[in-house]
């Protein structure tokens, strides 16, 4: 006959705390790597907002434009600039697929930084490019169609200086301590053609 092994009750404390503790730390992991292929993602759809956007200046003669690098490097995503017209343009720009999205104070300051560092170009200007994929989120992993939409607004360097929120409907707004605030940016006119362009 098997002998019948009795565990006293602190060993099936123990057991319960171990076997939670295996359940935490695979969550840990499961949601550290969901973070880091949403993470992922969102680079990419950076990456080539980012491309479009020099590709169409690129394609025009009289214009140049470069991605300058990674936001770590405290450097605007886009430097564009026409000689002949004596102007530059410095550029952030957002896309996503949920209903607004956001430049944070901090890029603002830097794109007005290099624009105001080019003294000899008579028109600078700091653009604020905003896109809106056609698929909408609506929940994890899940998606709605929806029209493909583009913004770009200029900075008003009379305005004080905050995060900067464009909405799905092309409405801009800044959050200031965490309150929404009235923000009115206007439309800019870019040199490009793009049939997603969006006037409000």
């Amino acid at each position: 006959m098997p002998k019948i092994h009795l565990i006293t009750k602190n060993e099936y404390s123990n057991h319960l705390h171990d076997r939670n503790d295996n359940f935490s730390r695979k969550l840990k992991i499961r949601s550290y790597k969901q973070n880091q292929k949403i993470a992922r993602t969102r680079r990419q759809r950076g990456y080539n907002w980012e491309d479009t956007l020099v590709k169409r200046f690129n394609s025009l003669s009289q214009w140049k434009a470069f991605r300058l690098g990674s936001p770590s490097v405290a450097l605007p995503d886009i430097l564009a600039v026409n000689n002949k017209q004596s102007t530059i343009f410095t550029i952030e720009a957002k896309s996503g697929t949920g209903t607004t999205l956001q430049v944070p104070f901090d890029q603002i300051i830097r794109c007005l930084n290099w624009t105001n560092h080019f003294e000899l170009y008579k028109t600078r200007k700091v653009i604020l490019a905003f896109k809106f994929l056609s698929k909408k989120r609506i929940g994890v992993g899940k998606y709605e169609n929806r029209q493909l939409r583009e913004f770009y607004k200029v900075w008003d360097e009379s305005e004080k200086i905050t995060d900067c929120v464009c909405t799905y409907d092309g409405v801009t707004y800044a959050i200031s301590d965490g309150t929404r605030q009235k923000l009115v940016l206007k439309d800019y006119l870019m040199p490009f053609k793009s049939k997603h362009r969006i006037i409000i």
